[in-house]
């Protein structure tokens, strides 16, 4: 056996990730041996952290080898992952992603608040019999609200969707919700270069802030409950900038040959 690569393997909510550490080789044609279910790891996309000169750096890269913008819950199992192994003093630190430097914080019972930023939400398109309406916080996304999400086939409607190009030039996750309370929500999602995913970080607070944009819930409230298949987490609003919290979690940890 050659070089090999150790990794962690952890999940947030369901959305699952290979983690590794330092100035370890990545391209696209080994996160999608990864990210592979059947013959590699299995996961949705790859974290490489690394900390330098006291802050901690965060990349993303999507199961189909392509590079993202930012990734919510791979975020907050950054966080976890570094102040578990040092990085941080303490519990509450800076992040740098490609969007920027992100707050986090890491509680006691090892969920992880983090900051993901303003949503800007943009115009509407009708696609597939659904009302789209684009959004970004970082990363683009397209929102719809539905009758019952249960019912949608996520995975053809939202490729269709995430891919058109000619209405989201960057392609788009695309998440279709349902109100059920007036600060509670469920909600089902297609990620760009991974397919349906358990969850989304992200598209967890643009889903929160479309249903408050648009009056689905409750447009004064600061605080939404996400339902998604993967679990429950809170999405937050705080002067503007929209948090994140729920669980950050180890599932085992290996090597890679090669």
């Amino acid at each position: 056996m050659g070089a090999v690569t150790r990794f962690l393997k952890m999940q947030g909510l369901g959305n699952d990730f290979v983690v590794v550490e330092g100035a370890v080789e990545i391209d696209p044609a080994r996160v999608e041996a990864m990210c592979d279910r059947r013959f590699g790891i299995g996961a949705d996309g790859v974290l490489r952290v690394t900390a330098t000169g006291g802050l901690v750096r965060m990349e993303y890269w999507n199961a189909d080898g392509s590079e993202a913008e930012m990734c919510g819950n791979g975020l907050r199992c950054v966080a976890r992952f570094a102040l578990d192994r040092g990085m941080s003093p303490t519990s509450e630190f800076d992040v740098l992603t490609p969007v920027g430097k992100r707050r986090v914080r890491v509680n006691v019972d090892g969920s992880v608040v983090a900051e993901l930023g303003p949503v800007v939400v943009g115009e509407d398109h009708s696609i597939e019999g659904f009302v789209f309406h684009a959004a970004t916080v970082g990363n683009p996304h397209a929102v719809a609200l539905a009758d019952d999400p249960e019912t949608i086939d996520v995975a053809a409607v939202g490729a269709r969707v995430g891919t058109d190009l000619s209405r989201f030039p960057e392609g788009a996750n695309v998440e279709f919700v349902r109100a059920v309370a007036p600060d509670r929500i469920e909600m089902r999602v297609w990620e760009r270069g991974v397919g349906e995913t358990l969850a989304c970080g992200t598209g967890i607070v643009v889903a929160a802030a479309v249903a408050r944009a648009t009056g689905a819930i409750d447009q004064t409230t600061d605080r939404v409950e996400v339902m998604v298949p993967g679990g429950e987490a809170i999405a937050r609003l705080i002067d503007g900038t929209w948090w994140l919290e729920g669980p950050a979690t180890y599932v085992f940890e290996g090597i890679w040959p090669g």
